[in-house]
């Protein structure tokens, strides 16, 4: 057919030709099949197709979540020989550091160490004072309110005793100030000082506790 033919045909098209399609122009009959054609892919991609990409996209996300935990599970895994010799060490060194905390029974003779340092550094204690027990999770806090007179150099003798205690002592709220002497004539007398503090030392709690 010439395309003169098919032009003319197309004119020649009314509302008629669509009662009878099997009669009808082949251009018609044609443009028609190409519109089903398109609507029914398109109906197949969106409700079909579309949903099974949807699925594949899901399931490439949860395959790339598990290729990210399976490498740090296996690197976890290469490295359980180090991590295992790292926990033994570390709870060595926690049991080192427990044993460095005084039970209940032996907190009075670690009083008795306090007040003995500071006398044997040359310091008049003038307030020894241990305060309320203060309980954390596996341990409780001990502080010890002090108040003492010396010079400086005393003082550092005292703190360096301290530190060199068997056990765990620390010091905070440190306040030194000089006492004046109103009797004090010589120019060349050492200037007395006082220093207030409070030192915590730490009690492992049993269990039973």
């Amino acid at each position: 057919m010439a395309l003169t033919d098919t032009f003319a045909e197309l004119k020649n098209i009314d509302g008629e030709d669509f009662k009878r399609l099997g009669t009808s122009p082949i251009l018609l009959r044609t443009g028609l099949i190409a519109v089903a054609m398109i609507v029914t892919v398109g109906l197949i991609g969106n409700f079909v197709i579309k949903p099974q990409y949807d699925k594949l996209a899901i399931v490439e996300r949860k395959e790339n979540d598990l290729r990210i935990k399976f490498d740090r599970e296996q690197a976890k895994a290469a490295n359980r020989t180090a991590y295992v010799e790292q926990l033994e060490e570390m709870k060595k060194t926690f049991n080192v550091m427990l044993r460095q905390l005084p039970n209940k029974t032996d907190i009075e003779s670690l009083l008795v160490d306090l007040s003995q340092t500071s006398v044997a550094s040359g310091l008049e204690v003038k307030y020894f004072k241990p305060e309320t027990e203060v309980p954390r999770e596996f341990y409780a806090e001990y502080p010890i309110k002090i108040s003492v007179t010396g010079q400086y150099h005393q003082f550092g003798q005292f703190i360096s005793g301290l530190a060199a205690l068997p056990r765990i002592v620390t010091l905070s709220n440190i306040d030194i100030a000089e006492i004046r002497d109103p009797n004090q004539q010589a120019a060349n007398t050492s200037t007395k000082l006082k220093m207030d503090l409070m030192a915590t030392t730490y009690r492992y709690i049993d269990e039973d506790e």
